[in-house]
């Protein structure tokens, strides 16, 4: 063991970064199965947080990564530990102050027991989507849009809503929030009026967000959701996103005819 462990959502990211780093302690949230093949994870609850945290110094657990998405789990009272317990204020305070407080608060946590939190890009540096059009071509249209939808982006991330927008000639199709941009992208299609296409899926991170944990990520399937909403480009903020599964993507990109582009500062 490396003394890394991997802290493991859903989605396709954890189980890149286990195959990278094989010899990571994979651990996961009860409820929210990674399903890494071959690996049987450590499970732990929100509720027993700080004897999951001693349980990783005492395994050599020197630094650790977050990996996937994990919804708020639901918390059962009699199963706290009077440790935990007595954390409870402190991360309340931070839910309800928004996401970023809270994984700031959750970093925190971490870190005063010695561990060092290190980001996905510290795992698989190649996983980091740079800038300059990867597939296709990018119109005048395309450049409007994503620079407006830049805008927006930088506006709900600084209220701390989410990562993404979508626009099609200037005008703005939704923002992402909670629910995630797999949800904004459906809603997009399912709200188009017939027969318009175009439009821009633009992805950054919140202003001044910390990278280590919930970098924005593309792959496969937001290119399919993507074409599903019939849009023309996918964007995102040079060295501020993931390209999971970059064969994959880049080949459901051109087979969608979406292009792919990292935008520069």
């Amino acid at each position: 063991m490396t003394g890394t462990a991997l802290i493991a959502g859903t989605g396709a990211l954890p189980a890149l970064l286990a195959a990278a780093r094989p010899d990571m302690l994979v651990c996961e949230l009860e409820g929210f199965p990674a399903a890494i093949p071959g690996r049987e994870p450590l499970r732990f609850r929100v509720e027993r947080l700080v004897p999951f945290l001693n349980t990783l110094v005492s395994q050599g657990i020197r630094e650790v990564c977050f990996a996937g998405a994990i919804q708020r789990p639901k918390i059962e009272a009699t199963k706290f530990d009077f440790r935990t317990l007595a954390l409870v204020p402190r991360i309340m305070t931070a839910i309800q102050s928004g996401d970023d407080a809270t994984l700031r608060a959750v970093i925190a946590l971490f870190e005063e027991k010695g561990l060092t939190v290190v980001g996905a890009d510290s795992i698989a540096p190649d996983l980091v989507a740079g800038a300059g059009v990867l597939n296709g071509s990018v119109s005048d249209q395309d450049r409007k849009d994503a620079a407006r939808a830049r805008q927006i982006v930088e506006a709900i991330g600084a209220v701390d809503v989410g990562q993404g927008a979508v626009v099609a000639r200037g005008l703005c199709l939704a923002v992402e929030a909670l629910p995630g941009t797999d949800a904004m992208l459906r809603f997009v299609a399912e709200t188009r009026k017939p027969g318009h296409t175009g439009g821009v899926l633009f992805k950054a991170p919140k202003p001044g967000q910390d990278l280590r944990i919930d970098m924005p990520a593309i792959g496969p399937e937001t290119v399919a959701r993507a074409a599903e909403a019939r849009l023309s480009c996918i964007a995102w903020a040079a060295g501020g996103a993931l390209l999971l599964d970059r064969g994959a993507t880049l080949a459901a990109a051109s087979a969608a005819g979406i292009a792919l582009w990292g935008i520069g500062a």
